[in-house]
């Protein structure tokens, strides 16, 4: 979506971070070390738009003579922060691989059924290990901020953002999870919020927010561009909804469909529902699960309620406000063009 994910700049202080939990791990002892590099491991790959978010927006903002000193690390926290997020998930979505290998829980499953544990226990060393290595990569990013090279009100700023960015993702999860176990489904709105809370914040206007404070924002732009922010990351969660329902299998990663095959409580699925038909959408939604014909039914059921229609009609309805708040003589005219850029690649990625 943007080139400074590429940044070999960015990526070293990536790593120099993931370098010193390794370093400090190997001192406490070989299990731990050893969680030390499958922490490494987590946050490899990966597109880091998060961190190339806070790089862009410095840019779009600083004048030539600016600090670049606390850019780096402060982008490096953000990276963190989701890889933490994604090493959490895992534990709460019960997974054991990611990307086609075993991720932290898996592989410290696997190393307690070696040492002779029994499938509970197994199960309980992987999870343990998988939350451990969630929280100090949480740690971390903290401290990242708490050390940038930076003034004390800069930095007082900057670690209220990522506080946000934690405690509102937290409770977008949260909400998530007790969406997916209730007798009664989950209204529109409350859908909607859920999903904000769940990508918004961390992905997008944090990050935009922290690189333009960095760069030298004024009140009014953070402003505007937290907004704006807010409005992209609402954006690029129900495209990934879109994706989870309707994608290609090079667009999830997965087989087709992975969301129906879950029955996950989506705004589109809350969309389908309020047509007049949920009684079909939950019949096609629970059988979903049995395999690629039952997928392609419920995709035809979503697509006759005109849920994916209304959806994709709310993501365009979206973006067409991120692109005139680009406009806003608060911002720079380079803060705009990033904003038009971010809200022209969520509309390529819709399927």
């Amino acid at each position: 979506m943007i080139p400074a994910a590429s940044d070999p700049d960015l990526r070293i202080a990536i790593d120099g971070a993931l370098a010193r939990i390794r370093e400090r791990a190997s001192e406490l002892g070989p299990a731990f070390g050893v969680l030390g590099d499958a922490i490494t491991r987590a946050a490899q790959g990966g597109k880091r738009l998060r961190p190339a978010l806070v790089t862009a927006s410095f840019d779009a903002f600083r004048a030539d003579d600016a600090d670049t000193s606390a850019v780096l690390s402060v982008a490096a926290a953000f990276e963190l922060l989701h890889t933490a997020f994604v090493v959490h998930d895992d534990v709460i979505d019960h997974d054991t691989m990611r990307r086609g290998v075993p991720n932290i829980g898996g592989e410290f499953r696997r190393r307690a059924q070696d040492d002779g544990a029994d499938p509970d226990g197994a199960a309980l060393v992987g999870d343990a290990a998988a939350i451990l290595a969630g929280d100090i990569l949480l740690h971390e990013a903290f401290r990242l901020i708490a050390m940038a090279h930076t003034d004390d009100a800069t930095r007082d700023r900057l670690l209220t953002l990522l506080d946000d960015a934690v405690l509102i993702s937290a409770a977008g999860e949260l909400a998530d999870v007790e969406n997916s176990v209730a007798a009664r489904h989950p209204s529109r709105l409350s859908t909607l919020d859920t999903a904000f809370n769940k990508t918004a914040v961390y992905t997008f206007r944090a990050p935009l927010q922290a690189g333009a404070l960095l760069g030298g924002a004024d009140g009014d732009a953070l402003r505007v561009l937290g907004e704006a922010g807010g409005r992209l990351g609402l954006a690029f969660q129900l495209v990934d909804d879109l994706i989870g329902a309707f994608g290609t299998t090079a667009q999830t990663g997965r087989d087709t469909g992975p969301d129906l095959r879950e029955n996950k409580r989506t705004p589109l699925v809350a969309l389908a529902r309020e047509s007049g038909a949920a009684p079909r959408v939950d019949e096609a939604l629970a059988l979903a699960r049995t395999g690629p014909v039952a997928v392609r039914e419920a995709q035809a059921v979503l697509e006759e309620t005109g849920a994916r229609q209304r959806l994709v009609q709310l993501v365009e309805e979206t973006l067409t406000a991120v692109r005139a708040a680009s406009h806003d003589p608060a911002l720079p005219d380079r803060a705009g063009a990033l904003l038009r850029t971010l809200a022209d690649g969520i509309e390529r990625r819709i399927p």
